[in-house]
């Protein structure tokens, strides 16, 4: 006769851990690749910035705005899809928004880098406002299916 194993405490541990969706073995290179994620929310970050007062010919081109959106939708994407957590999702955003508020304030010398101008409210809009909403919807889609 064999003894049945109850292997459900294990397997509630490893839903709450958020690790669930990887394949075994991948777990140690989870925080390893959240980290990277939110390095590249700086780095973007830094890019949106500089490139925000572009202009093509005499009219205002704030492309990098509208990147911002797409960029950090990816980057939450990319965390969702090495975790479950929805409290890891939200590190590329919180760091994006530590950078804007970083540039956004005086440097030593006196110097800024975002203006006050329409350009950078669109900025902070555009860079928060989709990754946002797609973390609203993704979060609240399991509710709604499950009614």
């Amino acid at each position: 006769m064999r003894a049945a194993v109850d292997n459900s405490a294990a397997d509630r541990a490893k839903a709450r851990s958020g690790y669930g969706k990887q394949q075994p073995g991948l777990e140690a290179l989870v925080p390893v690749i959240i980290t990277l994620l939110v390095l590249d929310a700086l780095i973007t970050l830094a890019l949106e910035v500089l490139y925000l007062p572009t202009y093509l010919g005499a009219v205002a081109f704030p492309l990098s705005a509208v990147l911002a959106g797409v960029i950090n939708v990816l980057l939450v994407m990319g965390v969702r899809s090495v975790t479950t957590r929805a409290g890891f999702a939200f590190l590329p955003i919180a760091a994006w928004a530590f950078g804007f508020l970083l540039c956004s304030v005086t440097g030593p010398g006196g110097d800024i880098m975002l203006g006050s101008d329409w350009r950078t409210v669109l900025l902070l809009f555009c860079g928060l406002v989709p990754p946002l909403g797609y973390l609203y919807f993704r979060l609240n889609a399991g509710l709604v299916s499950s009614r």
